[in-house]
C-alpha cells in the first residue's frame, strides 16, 4: 500500500504540466494558488489526525525552511512559465537536470567526495539535454523556454541542498512551511505583474487550479511522504523518476507535442543517467593494505 501511495503521488506530479495547458491564468497566479491550497490542505490533514506542527523543530530549521520555500516558489514560477514557452517534455526534463547538477557541486557545497563513477552519468545527462533541446542540429526550441527550464533546475538544486541541512523535523511540517513561504514569495511578483488586473478566469480554469492545489500538491505531498517513510531508499530513487517519464508521455500522447527520435533518445539519457547516479551503491572506503 505504501508503494502505491508513493507511485500515485509521483504520477500526479508528472501530470501537472499537462493540466497547466488548459488553465487560462498567468502561470505565477497558478503557482501561488498551489502553495496556498497545498499548505492549507496539509494543515487540515494534520488537524484531522489530531496533530499539530512541531513549532520547536520548525524554529530550529527556520533558516533552511525559508530559503527552501523561497526557491520552491521561484522554481514554480520558472517551471510553469517554461511549460508555456516550450513543450511539457522539454521543460520537465530540463528541471530534472537538478540531481545531476547536485552531483557536480556537492564536493564544494556539501563537502561530499565526488564519486567518479557518476561522471559518465553527468556526461550522458548533458548529452541528453542537447538532444532534447535541439541545439545539436540547429532546431532548438524556444530559447526563453530552455532558459526558464534551466532556471527552474537551478532553483531545484537549492531546494535539494536546503533539505539536506534540515534536522529532526517531520516531512509534513517541512512541507507546510515551505509551501506557505513559496506562496508568499510569489505574491509580490503576482502583484507587480497584475497591476492592470487579472483577467477573470473561466470555470474550467478555476476547477483545474483547485485540483492542482488540493490534489496535485496537498494530497500528493501527504501520499508522497507517507509512502517514502517506509520504502527503501533505492526504491524511492527508482520510483521518483516516474515523474519525468509521465511528463514526457503526457506531452507526447495527450498534448501531441512531437519530440522526434533524437528527443526520445535524449529523454532516455537524462532519466537513465539520473536514475543510475542515485541508485549506485555507496562506495566503501578501504584501509591501506586491504583490498
Amino acid at each position: 500500500m505504501e508503494r502505491v501511495k508513493y507511485i500515485l503521488a509521483v504520477v500526479l506530479y508528472g501530470t501537472i504540466g499537462m493540466f497547466l495547458r488548459y488553465v487560462d491564468l498567468p502561470s505565477e497566479v497558478v503557482a501561488m494558488c498551489r502553495g496556498i491550497l497545498g499548505s492549507a490542505f496539509i494543515l487540515c490533514y494534520l488537524a484531522w489526525k489530531k496533530e499539530k506542527p512541531d513549532r520547536a523543530a520548525i524554529r530550529r530549521n527556520l533558516k533552511w525552511l525559508l530559503i527552501g520555500g523561497v526557491t520552491l516558489g521561484l522554481n514554480w514560477i520558472f517551471l510553469f512559465a517554461a511549460y508555456m514557452q516550450t513543450t511539457v517534455a522539454v521543460a520537465s526534463l530540463l528541471n530534472y537536470m537538478a540531481p545531476i547538477i547536485v552531483i557536480l557541486i556537492a564536493p564544494a557545497v556539501l563537502r561530499e567526495r565526488l564519486d567518479k563513477r557518476k561522471l559518465p552519468c553527468v556526461a550522458a545527462a548533458f548529452a541528453g539535454i542537447l538532444l532534447v533541446s535541439g541545439v545539436w542540429n540547429g532546431s532548438a526550441g524556444s530559447p526563453a523556454g530552455i532558459a526558464l527550464g534551466l532556471a527552474a533546475a537551478a532553483c531545484f538544486v537549492v531546494i535539494v541542498i536546503c533539505n539536506r541541512f534540515l534536522r529532526d523535523i517531520r516531512a509534513l511540517d517541512r512541507s507546510v512551511v515551505q509551501l506557505a513561504v513559496s506562496a508568499l514569495t510569489i505574491l509580490p511578483y503576482v502583484l507587480i505583474r497584475s497591476r492592470g488586473g487579472i483577467p477573470g478566469p473561466d470555470a474550467r480554469s478555476v476547477l483545474i487550479v483547485l485540483v492542482l492545489g488540493i490534489v496535485h500538491t496537498g494530497l500528493a505531498y501527504c501520499l508522497y511522504f507517507s509512502g517514502m517513510g517506509t520504502l527503501p531508499v533505492q526504491t524511492v530513487a527508482i520510483l521518483g523518476y516516474l515523474e519525468p517519464v509521465v511528463s514526457v508521455l503526457c506531452s507526447a500522447f495527450f498534448l501531441k507535442e512531437a519530440m522526434g527520435p533524437a528527443g526520445w533518445i535524449g529523454a532516455a539519457l537524462i532519466i537513465g543517467a539520473a536514475l543510475v547516479s542515485e541508485t549506485l551503491p555507496e562506495k566503501k572506503e578501504t584501509k591501506p593494505g586491504l583490498e
